[in-house]
């Protein structure tokens, strides 16, 4: 058997996913279907056409060898949301069926532990086979020397699961032990070696050598990537635009510039706005009205207008947690006087808040990002704290990072605001489906034990 079969076992692994996939939700359909008068054929057609759309989106199938857990985690979790509202959108268009809340519920949360279990099994079997058998691999070499390319042939040699073997660098540059031969000597050492892979030092080749090594590697089958000098700037979001045919590298603000994360996060919101809105506020709003009203004159929403993305402003909803004053450009502080008895409990479990929540149904605001803040802390802070203003590439959020990791409420003093926008900085660098769940979850659960600095 030779080093090339052994190394392409895996591309028989997304056709077994997908074929697992498809007969679990297809199977479990049918099985706690059966009962609601469905057309199956037409469903079955319908579900398995939303699985693949969904599925095609947010790249469900594309893991790799590199692939981390978290990111799996964080494509299952995707596709659970996208694939939910797939399914119980299919009951309304359909007049002879009738929806089971608990069928779907049950269908649902079968289907995803099946798969889940399965992918992480196929994951990690794989991970294991490589360091226990050494098949299932990728020979790679190096071009350059470079302190990166280093590091890159130290990882290979540190992560055998990955599944790489190096055979050496290649180099006109530099000539000592570690080099294997220059690039002259390196077409027939990839021919005869059979080697998958070629990462190529950008600063270590001229563009004709450059050109010339792409023509190589799509003539005879072998993958070719590139390693930067800066990763710092190559470590950012980069996106390819393309002037006529001409390719510009650029950088994206963040992750959630990309147009299919802007769909996912902000059908969450609605989804989430929805369950939040009819679940809760369509009882207590009325309740707490009449207590607001009870203890003081005024409305019972309170409006104001703060910086949104953009810095394009907007009213943000609250229930009115104080007096009627003239001074709500100053924030709360401890034992506000301002702020009244039926206040200081909605301010204590975040109630005061909840209004919020038509503000993201209205798309001015999302479930979690950077919180609004006011316009004169806005214009105060940034001009003087670095990285300020990059909070407003995305909309505001009911709750935030800086907020569960305790930066929430007054701001006493500059380096208050700094971590506060230093977790919101990280957040929209390091955005992920799975963060945002992450920051709902300790929300209700700071919100359950109590927080100092909610007043």
């Amino acid at each position: 058997m030779t080093a090339s079969q052994i190394g392409r076992y895996s591309k028989y692994i997304r056709p077994i996913s997908v074929i697992f996939d498809l007969l679990v939700i297809d199977l479990l359909c049918l099985f706690f279907f059966k009962e609601l008068r469905l057309n199956i054929l037409y469903y079955v057609f319908y579900q398995n056409f939303g699985w693949f759309l969904t599925a095609y989106f947010i790249q469900f199938y594309e893991v790799y060898r590199f692939t981390t857990p978290v990111e799996i985690i964080s494509k299952l979790v995707k596709q659970g949301v996208l694939f939910l509202l797939i399914v119980i959108s299919f009951f309304p268009f359909s007049k002879q069926s009738i929806f089971s809340g608990n069928a779907a519920a049950i269908f649902l949360f079968l289907s995803f532990v099946l798969i889940t279990i399965f992918k992480f099994l196929l994951f990690y079997y794989l991970k294991k086979y490589r360091i226990v058998t050494g098949s299932n691999y990728r020979n790679a070499v190096i071009i350059g020397h470079t302190p990166e390319a280093v590091q890159l042939k130290e990882l290979f040699e540190v992560r055998n699961d990955l599944g790489y073997r190096f055979l050496g660098y290649f180099s006109d540059k530099k000539s000592n032990q570690n080099i294997r031969g220059n690039l002259a000597e390196l077409k027939p050492f990839v021919i005869e070696n059979e080697v998958h892979e070629i990462y190529c030092s950008l600063n270590e080749v001229s563009d004709p050598q450059l050109k010339d090594l792409v023509n190589f590697a799509e003539e005879n089958n072998k993958t070719i990537k590139f390693i930067p000098a800066a990763k710092e700037i190559f470590s950012k979001n980069l996106k390819i635009d393309y002037f006529d045919i001409f390719p510009v590298l650029s950088i994206q603000k963040s992750t959630l510039d990309d147009p299919k994360i802007k769909v996912l996060k902000r059908t969450f919101d609605i989804f989430f706005s929805c369950i939040v809105l009819l679940g809760l506020l369509s009882w207590l709003t009325p309740l707490l009205a009449i207590l607001i009203k009870l203890e003081s004159k005024g409305p019972v929403f309170f409006k104001q207008a703060r910086p949104g993305l953009g810095e394009k402003e907007f009213f943000c909803y609250k229930f009115r947690s104080m007096q009627i004053n003239k001074t709500t450009e100053i924030e709360a502080s401890k034992n506000d006087p301002r702020v009244t008895i039926m206040g200081r409990f909605m301010r204590k479990t975040s109630l005061d808040e909840t209004p919020q929540f038509f503000n993201v149904l209205l798309g001015d605001m999302s479930v979690v990002g950077p919180r609004p803040h006011l316009w004169s802390q806005n214009k105060s802070y940034g001009k003087t704290i670095k990285k300020y203003i990059v909070r407003h590439y995305i909309k505001p959020g009911i709750t935030g990072l800086a907020q569960v990791k305790g930066f929430r409420g007054e701001i006493r003093s500059n380096e208050d605001m700094i971590n506060r926008i230093k977790f919101d900085v990280f957040y929209i660098e390091n955005w992920s489906f799975i963060l945002d769940l992450n920051i709902i979850i300790q929300t209700v659960l700071n919100i359950l034990k109590g927080e100092e600095k909610a007043y």
